[in-house]
């Protein structure tokens, strides 16, 4: 038998080889283009892009931002007439819980005993504690009547306090009065403490009253009502936009009624719930809008 090969056999071998290598060739190139191209994206390592949107036959770059971060409500927590038996709790408080309070101090108490002049120390060498002018004498000993018909003598007063205590601001609490005088905020809880009032600012002093008050016994010396009922009228407070400032909300307290377990039980409990609502923080005197020296 013949087995030798014609030119056209070679021929034809020739050209099945050509259609197999090179025939083939660019469509294999093409899939492994493809795959390569579809490899899945190792996690941690996508980008994103802006997006194109089709719109009559032209591509129009939407832009993706991220959303905005809903700015928080403040509470200023504010204790008056101390330092006093309870001022020691509030402050062991205060500081376990890492939080920023304001202390509106009455200067005559700082050194009425060792133990009160102690914690007056103590406060001064606290983080994150505010001290602030709540007088010297507490009206001259809580006759508001008349204490409050004598504007030159409420400045004197305050000014004693200012003096004595080397405060490092000009925030004051008027003792038994609801008054406030920052920028254009005017307000006077009762009209014949007006003109005290008034001269307090023409003096150069800063006077911040409150939206909210912690209520309680005072012959007792307890709270009137628990930390969850207080949360609850703080959240009608902000919710009926009843707060002197909006978004803003001075809670007044005393650091006399913290004396007690049970009653500093319910301020650590209000701290902590505070501390819980993603939509509250807690902020000082001086922070609230106008109150900067």
């Amino acid at each position: 038998m013949d087995t030798s090969t014609s030119d056209d056999d070679g021929e034809s071998a020739n050209h099945i080889y050509y259609n197999y290598v090179y025939g083939y060739r660019i469509p294999v190139l093409i899939i492994v283009y493809l795959v390569a191209c579809t490899k899945p994206v190792q996690e941690g390592k996508l980008k994103t892009k802006p997006i194109l949107k089709a719109s009559n036959d032209k591509k129009e770059i939407v832009q993706v931002t991220a959303p905005v971060k809903k700015k928080k409500k403040k509470i200023y927590l504010t204790f008056d007439d101390g330092p006093n038996k309870g001022t020691r709790n509030v402050l062991d408080i205060v500081k376990d819980e890492n939080i920023p309070v304001t202390f509106f101090i009455v200067g005559e108490h700082v050194f009425a005993s060792v133990n009160q002049n102690n914690t007056w120390d103590s406060l001064q060498m606290a983080k994150q504690i505010e001290i602030c002018n709540h007088s010297y004498t507490h009206a001259w000993h809580n006759k508001f009547e008349k204490f409050y018909e004598s504007p030159d003598s409420v400045v004197s007063d305050f000014q004693r306090a200012q003096d004595s205590l080397d405060l490092k601001n000009n925030i004051v609490r008027t003792p038994g009065r609801n008054a406030w005088r920052i920028d254009s905020l005017q307000f006077t809880d009762l009209k014949k403490s007006k003109a005290a009032v008034d001269s307090l600012q023409k003096a150069g002093f800063i006077v911040m009253g409150w939206d909210l008050e912690w209520h309680y016994d005072h012959k007792e010396l307890t709270v009137k009502n628990s930390a969850d009922d207080l949360l609850k009228q703080i959240d009608s407070v902000f919710n009926n936009k009843r707060t002197k400032s909006p978004e803003h909300l001075v809670l007044l307290a005393h650091d006399q009624v913290y004396g007690k377990t049970k009653d500093s039980a319910e301020l650590r409990q209000l701290i902590q719930k505070l501390k819980l609502k993603e939509e509250y923080e807690l902020s000082i005197a001086t922070n609230y809008p106008g109150a900067s020296n």
